[in-house]
């Protein structure tokens, strides 16, 4: 069986590629496809594979520009012919379906999102950019939307990271899905003997992740909060933040590590497709405060391994913060960490493979 698996691009190492590094373990020889391609910000499991890319690839500065050529995208993947392929895995929350496939391919899409820039966050990416781009959006917008909704109906299979994206692929393309959830680097994370005195705030400083509500709720508590990640928001974020609030910026794995093992909890203020960061908290036995909306819907259980708030205001989010001190003995590090069992790299792999599987013995 021929394999083939479609990124959207290969820039940088987060959750999206963790997914793509599982696929890869499970098929050593599948070839990658990807728009734009960095070989020194990709891990060796992925480099090991036969990479090609589409012209983005040769646009001036593509590996810094590459979402300045968004609109492009559509077009550079009708280029793209894997008419050999008898197994095609798409790996999306940017435009990577609409590639030339056999008609007796098998086609599965594994879905992190519906493009965020199109649908369900266009207003939020439309406010943080500037004029000339939010022209750009204005004009792309349409066009990309029908797109969308006319390469969703050529997947076999959908696959959703989440019960939220679950329900956005039904929303935004009319098809049904199953979902598999991401997997999970769980034995990198393990249990301390102690908790200190701060709170953690971890993963990119931008906007749609709200940062600025948990500088807001800290600043008006004083609690120790620390920040580890950048992004677009951190430095005007640090002018705000009182010195109750520490920034560590980029952090070896080591250290990211030790923080979480240690944290009293995570500040999770964002609304995620999935989220792997409070499964990787969890798995290290510490609580999660999150806004109760997204992934974390399928990954913390209220009042046994987090707390959630209802709404994204300080005043809910301090108020939830307040209710974990209250009630810190309830939460038991060694059943947090159980719970995050079920999101581990091997069931990934058992979930897919039976898919798969299944859906070949379909179309015999």
């Amino acid at each position: 069986m021929k394999v083939a698996i479609v990124h959207y691009w290969l820039v940088n190492m987060r959750g999206g590629e963790k997914v793509l590094e599982a696929l890869c373990e499970l098929y050593p020889d599948a070839d990658i496809y990807t728009h734009v391609y960095d070989s020194s910000a990709i891990s060796e499991t992925i480099k090991r594979h036969r990479i090609k890319t589409s012209f983005i690839q040769r646009l001036p500065n593509a590996v810094a520009w590459y979402q300045n050529y968004l609109p492009l995208m559509p077009l550079a993947l009708c280029f793209l012919n894997l008419k050999q392929y008898d197994l095609v895995i798409s790996a999306e929350s940017g435009p990577s379906k609409g590639v030339r496939l056999s008609k007796n391919a098998l086609f599965i899409c594994y879905c992190h999102s519906p493009m965020r820039y199109v649908w369900d966050l266009f207003d939020e990416y439309y406010r943080s950019v500037g004029l000339f781009k939010k022209g750009m959006m204005l004009l792309c917008m349409k066009p990309l939307r029908i797109w969308d909704r006319w390469t969703a109906q050529r997947v076999d299979q959908f696959v959703a990271n989440s019960t939220t994206v679950q329900r956005r692929i039904q929303n935004c393309y009319g098809r049904e899905s199953i979902v598999i959830h991401p997997p999970v680097d769980l034995e990198a994370f393990q249990i301390s003997s102690k908790a200190d005195d701060y709170y953690l705030l971890f993963g990119q400083v931008i906007q749609y992740k709200r940062p600025d509500l948990a500088i807001e709720a800290f600043n008006a508590s004083g609690r120790k909060l620390i920040v580890v990640g950048q992004g677009n928001m951190l430095k005007d974020l640090k002018k705000i933040a009182k010195s109750n609030i520490q920034f560590m910026g980029r952090l070896e794995d080591s250290q990211i590590q030790k923080l979480v093992s240690q944290c009293k909890a995570l500040i999770f203020p964002g609304l995620e497709d999935f989220g792997i960061i409070p499964v990787e908290v969890m798995s290290s036995g510490r609580p999660v405060i999150a806004y109760g909306q997204g992934g974390v819907l399928d990954t913390v259980m209220d009042g046994e391994t987090g707390i959630f708030f209802a709404d994204q205001t300080v005043a809910s989010l301090n108020a939830a913060i307040d209710q974990y001190e209250n009630t810190a003995d309830q939460f038991i590090p060694e059943i947090i960490k159980t719970s995050t069992e079920k999101f581990s790299k091997m069931q990934f792999k058992l979930k897919f493979t039976d898919l798969v599987k299944s859906l070949q013995s379909q179309s015999r």
